[in-house]
């Protein structure tokens, strides 16, 4: 606000004689004469705030890409090549999406499609996947089943509890575990008896410190080459990210 106001001070300055820009050698007269030359111009002058707020707006999201890009060269390690993710599409692609997600999250859930469809269309996109519970108990629970899965039961097991858990509605708990291996074709106790496992911990926690260090608070959040995308984007808006990251944008 302070930049705006003072962007709107300098606009309404421009039409003042030279000597009335010295606030302060103002005596209270000429100050409150001043301020409404300011309220009369910006009135009369509307479009100068909605200029004004334009390039505010510019500036800032110039300024938070530019910290972005900062951030993922630090954190590329921890954010392409942790042992923790899972890691699908075209392992071999030549662009790699990440994704911070949480079970339940209704634009995890509306991005799913899309981003599952994107990725088969593309053929050549790298998908990693990052557990991110953020919405309380039942996404931590979800978490750890997730997680749990694939540690117990490899990473074609954890594709389809993935899928699964992004539409399930209900309570994950140990009936709901049972039941959603057994509709899968999964060894449930085994998934069951890896819930407490140290390593869902160290998991969970390394992409939350990872989060934080990106300035993540929030899910759906994807990396596509040197962009962080906070939210969920339509299919269309991604797969042009993706056009643009190929061309080094």
């Amino acid at each position: 606000m302070k930049a705006l106001l003072s962007t709107a001070v300098l606009a309404t300055s421009l039409a003042l004689p030279v000597a009335a820009l010295d606030l302060n050698d103002m005596n209270a007269r000429e100050r409150e004469a001043f301020r409404a030359e300011i309220r009369a111009y910006l009135l009369d002058n509307p479009e100068v705030l909605m200029e004004a707020i334009a390039v505010l707006e510019e500036r800032k999201m110039a300024e938070q890409a530019a910290d972005d890009v900062s951030l993922l060269r630090a954190n590329a390690a921890d954010l392409f090549d942790s042992v923790g993710d899972w890691v699908g599409g075209n392992p071999e692609g030549d662009l790699t999406i990440v994704e911070f997600v949480d079970y339940r999250c209704g634009y995890c859930r509306k991005a799913y499609p899309e981003v599952t469809q994107l990725v088969a269309d593309d053929g050549n996109i790298r998908l990693i996947l990052k557990e991110f519970p953020i919405l309380g108990e039942q996404s931590e629970a979800s978490s750890r089943m997730a997680v749990a899965t694939r540690l117990a039961l490899g990473d074609e097991a954890y594709k389809k509890v993935h899928d699964a858990l992004i539409a399930f509605r209900g309570e994950v708990n140990e009936p709901a575990i049972r039941a959603l291996a057994a509709d899968l074709d999964l060894d449930g106790e085994a998934i069951l008896a890896g819930l407490e496992r140290p390593e869902i911990d160290t998991i969970l926690a390394e992409n939350r410190a990872l989060a934080q260090r990106l300035q993540i608070s929030g899910t759906p959040t994807f990396v596509v080459g040197n962009q962080l995308l906070r939210g969920y984007l339509p299919y269309d808006g991604m797969k042009q990210i993706v056009e643009e990251a190929r061309d080094g944008g």
